[in-house]
């Protein structure tokens, strides 16, 4: 039987075994439980939307969406505001609960909350900005060109950062007047989903303009078939991305992807050895290694790889593992026994193949105790695949070339990092590596939300997110010029 959460907001639960498109109604997918991977206790119960239900909410948000684009720009701002101020209201409450649907830290919860604040009011300052130029033309005629909404955009946000991921789409595509339907992962409905339901709900935003549906395969592809439905927004592994982009470049949408990654983290003789083992723990464990921009890869000059790895091993061995919610730990479960036999399965095969396990390559349930593996090759899956999961891969290399070459030796393109004493020479490696992001003396899981935020290869479609690249990634241009009389043409 299902149980709701403990608090003053969730615990009403009138998303029960519902889905929301400006009320909560029941889905015609039927319904289904959603478990804490700590404890494999059900938290609560959602609605779980089939394509019938996708195309009802595109449906609903094509005709919501024009009043709403009609809408003065300072009252859209207004209520993104409202939004972002319901969140810091129920701040504790919330944490508590992405810390038990996610299987991260209380502190993960916080984080995710604070930077979802921080979209809402970047997305209020978007609304207000230009949308527009005027270009040069003949004498006589008014040239204009507008940034205008693309109508309704569909999000599909995954399990890892299930707040922040639904919300860095939502918050700028209505700021800007889009309609919404969002798709969050079925593993982390509320977090992803409910709670935008209920704050926009809060906030006083039209019936219509926001849908949230969780749900699986069907829903998805609904979503990126749909008519009604002119960009979808994807975050997620790069496999699904794929049939994403092939089913939506077939319906001719516009497509964003933000996938996978196997980025590395370069670290060059001159580092401080110390902090770059805080660096390399950070980048690899936090969040069990459920991020896109998790250190997959540690690239470590061969003078300094013993001194390195025994300080990694130390920290591995002393970073406690367990329910995020009975006290202070720093690594919580992996969301499902699929992945965790993943990444066993990986380390297993590369010990086999010739690694060094350091530290860790054990579990319990769902808690997978943070890995050292030295002596990763190139050949080997540990260096070629995203893990997803708390593993430090450890790869040698005896020149700057040689760092290069391996950091580029890959089909991601999403985070880099580099540590060196050297700021010339670390940023000389910097500027020569494939990713969309990369950071001199830090680790590569780096994001301020207000910057754009995407990768090429198996990590996207060269397509940016955030801060400077939202006011293009959800409208379109739209040209317009203006004469007092029509000309008299010969014809």
């Amino acid at each position: 039987m299902a149980t709701s959460a403990s608090g003053p907001v969730l615990e009403q639960s009138p998303w029960s075994g519902r889905i929301f498109n400006g009320e909560w109604v029941a889905a015609r997918g039927g319904s289904v439980d959603v478990t804490e991977p700590a404890t494999g206790r059900v938290l609560t119960r959602v609605g779980l939307a089939n394509a019938a239900d996708v195309s009802h909410a595109a449906r609903l948000a094509q005709s919501a969406q024009p009043a709403w684009a009609a809408t003065p720009v300072r009252e859209r701002a207004e209520l993104l505001h409202r939004v972002a101020d319901y969140l810091q209201r129920n701040m504790e409450e919330f944490a508590g609960y992405i810390a038990r649907e996610t299987g991260g830290t209380f502190l993960k919860g916080q984080h995710e909350l604070r930077e979802a604040q921080a979209q809402l009011r970047a997305a209020a300052a978007l609304a207000l900005q230009p949308d527009g130029v005027t270009l040069p033309s003949t004498p006589g005629r008014l040239n204009i060109a507008r940034r205008v909404p693309l109508g309704v955009i569909g999000v599909i946000s995954p399990f890892n950062f299930p707040l922040i991921l639904s919300m860095r789409a939502v918050a700028p595509a209505l700021a800007v007047g889009n309609g919404v339907v969002l798709k969050p992962d079925v593993q982390t409905p509320v977090t992803g989903g409910v709670l935008l339901a209920l704050a926009f709900a809060e906030a006083g935003l039209p019936q219509g303009v926001l849908s949230v549906l969780p749900g699986d395969v069907e829903a998805g592809e609904a979503m990126c078939s749909d008519a009604n439905i002119q960009m979808i927004s994807f975050t997620g592994s790069t496999a699904t991305g794929r049939r994403v982009g092939e089913l939506a470049g077939k319906h001719l949408k516009k497509v964003a992807l933000e996938l996978g990654g196997k980025n590395s983290l370069i670290v060059l003789e001159d580092a401080d050895l110390d902090l770059a083992a805080r660096n390399v723990a950070w980048g690899a464990y936090l969040h069990q290694g459920q991020i896109c921009m998790a250190t997959g890869r540690v690239l470590v000059h061969e003078s300094i790889a013993d001194a390195l790895t025994e300080r990694l091993v130390a920290k591995a061995n002393y970073l406690p593992v367990g329910d995020p919610a009975t006290g202070h730990v720093a690594l919580g479960p992996l969301i499902n026994e699929r992945q965790r036999d993943r990444v066993h399965a990986i380390v297993s095969q590369a010990v086999s193949e010739g690694a060094q396990l350091r530290a860790g390559g054990t579990y319990e349930g769902l808690f997978y105790k943070p890995t050292v593996l030295r002596g990763v090759r190139p050949s080997m899956r540990a260096f070629r695949e995203e893990v997803f999961g708390p593993v430090a891969n450890i790869t040698t290399f005896a020149s700057d070339e040689e760092a290069v070459a391996l950091a580029n030796d890959t089909e991601y393109g999403l985070s880099a990092g580099v540590l060196s004493s050297s700021i010339g020479r670390a940023m000389a490696i910097a500027g020569r590596l494939k990713v969309g992001l990369v950071h001199v003396n830090d680790q590569t899981i780096v994001d301020e939300v207000i910057n754009p935020f995407g990768g090429a290869g198996a990590s996207g479609n060269h397509t940016s997110m955030g801060g400077p690249a939202d006011a293009g990634a959800y409208t379109q241009w739209r040209w317009m010029t203006v004469k007092d009389s029509a000309p008299p043409y010969p014809f």
